[in-house]
């Protein structure tokens, strides 16, 4: 998931500041098995990848890195300065969703091609429900989760979500077969099961979002949103200031980078984030605190972090500056101390982040899907 939105991904081509990453991530009817709370079938072929191991996939890096209805009508959807067509149900009654079942179809969807990405569709799949939601401004109420909006251009080609056509593809595929759902929640809730099924913390899902119908019904959001992956500690308190974050939220949310690498051809940066980069944990933490960084140049003339024992492993501009601020650093040693610590705080703030921009009413249910192999 090449977390900090390595999703902070501009187009490299170009721009050198490309952003990378996310951030700037009892049996089942399906019948697999878990270790350690992590797919078994993915984590057999867990481990370090190096880069040869990177194979047809990417997941660029998270952070940084349809009201649905058969027989629907054209109506009109407001979220404050935000507004877009979406289809509403008129003619029929819609189908109940069963998020469980969508939540099992999604988990068996990661792992089942051993030839993508070092394995998983996992980390790509975060980055998109990451990238779908960051784009909020808590001043204009514009951007978020709602909508699907990165379905239609502008935003679709925006350089920090290259790469996120091969995750919509994936989802469109289990959308087509439970069209009762939203593409929008289905973008979530398959982040909510990329987080559980690598191993990570119970995210709670509540749905409610709706579709926009076409590109002319809505207002796209600039291409300035997502963290830029090449500048400091101060860029990225701006972005998430922006949507209503402080900074002990913001370290949590880095932690995504547990998952993922950057993709040269994405982000413009090259790597894991560390050895294992589809088990969700702190070990994000724990290789930012505990590695010695050197600089390494890159073909496409920028540059990026690299571990000085292990140049496989790589950070971002961006997160050894927030390393090295006082008020970031706290937290960052913190989670590289305690991961259920890090846990409890990642599962609030990727929550927050998920209904981001969403007009619930309040009687929206709550769920906690169950990891496939709970």
């Amino acid at each position: 998931m090449n977390h900090l939105r390595s999703s902070l991904a501009r187009n490299v081509t170009s721009r050198m500041g490309a952003r990378s990453s996310l951030m700037f991530a009892s049996g089942s009817a399906l019948g697999a098995s878990r270790v350690n709370g992590m797919r078994a079938s993915i984590m057999q072929q867990r481990g370090y990848a190096s880069e040869g191991s990177s194979k047809k996939g990417g997941s660029g890096g998270l952070l940084f890195l349809s009201l649905v209805a058969v027989g629907g009508v054209a109506g009109y959807y407001y979220n404050s300065t935000q507004s877009f067509q979406t289809k509403t149900a008129t003619e029929s009654k819609p189908k109940e969703v069963d998020y469980q079942k969508i939540y099992n179809e999604i988990a068996e969807m990661f792992d089942e091609d051993p030839d993508y990405d070092d394995s998983s569709k996992a980390p790509v799949i975060l980055r998109l429900a990451w990238h779908a939601s960051g784009t909020y401004d808590a001043e204009s109420k514009t951007g978020g989760s709602d909508g699907a909006t990165m379905r239609f251009d502008p935003e679709a080609g925006h350089g920090a979500n290259n790469g996120l056509h091969l995750a919509r593809g994936f989802l469109e595929k289990i959308h087509k077969n439970h069209p009762e759902i939203s593409v929008a929640d289905l973008w979530i809730l398959a982040g909510v099961a990329a987080i559980q099924e690598t191993g990570g913390p119970t995210i709670p899902f509540r749905p409610g979002r709706t579709d926009a119908v076409h590109a002319q019904s809505i207002a796209p959001t600039p291409d300035d949103r997502l963290p830029d992956a090449t500048k400091k500690e101060d860029h990225i308190r701006n972005i998430f200031y922006r949507m209503g974050f402080n900074d002990q939220e913001i370290v949590a949310l880095a932690g995504a980078h547990a998952l993922g690498r950057c993709h040269p051809d994405r982000s413009g940066f090259d790597g894991p984030w560390q050895e294992a980069p589809t088990m969700f944990s702190n070990e994000y933490y724990k290789v930012i605190a505990g590695r010695k960084w050197i600089k390494k140049n890159l073909a496409n003339g920028g540059w990026q972090w690299v571990d000085k024992a292990n140049p496989d492993v790589m950070m971002l501009p961006a997160e050894i500056s927030m390393y090295n601020d006082k008020e970031f650093k706290k937290y960052f040693d913190l989670y590289a101390k305690d991961q259920d610590k890090f846990f409890e705080d990642f599962a609030k703030a990727v929550t927050k982040l998920f209904e981001l921009g969403v007009p619930f009413t309040g009687k929206e249910k709550v769920y906690k899907l169950k990891p496939t192999t709970e």
